[in-house]
């Protein structure tokens, strides 16, 4: 059964960004290497702090959605919830990409998912 991730990232100045994605693996790779134009990129989003799953594709779109629309105090509670010390939950979720490893090596093939990247 496929799953899907809804995530928060942020900076150093705890810029907050959400997302959806059905690779949490490779999403975060593209997002530390800035792979990918856009708000991302130009504030320099590369640290994976909050995630939760779904099995439904609507589900995941509609939290994300309803997280997006939440106050930033709301989010912030939402991360401290699950991890108080806003470590980089990607280097215990995804030890590969800390390790210098290319993304086919991580990922394998390239998921065509076009509204979940």
């Amino acid at each position: 059964m496929k799953q899907y991730y809804i995530y928060i990232m942020t900076n150093k100045s705890k810029t907050l960004y959400t997302g959806v994605t059905s690779n949490l693996q490779r999403r975060v790779y593209e997002h530390k290497n800035k792979l990918v134009e856009g708000f991302t990129r130009k504030y320099n989003i590369t640290k994976l702090i909050y995630f939760e799953t779904t099995n439904n594709v609507e589900s995941a779109i509609a939290r994300e959605k309803q997280i997006k629309g939440w106050l930033r105090s709301k989010k912030i509670a939402l991360i401290e919830s699950m991890n108080p010390e806003w470590k980089d939950l990607s280097e215990e979720l995804v030890p590969s990409l800390h390790s210098g490893q290319a993304l086919s090596e991580v990922e394998g093939s390239r998921d065509s998912s076009r509204s979940l990247s």
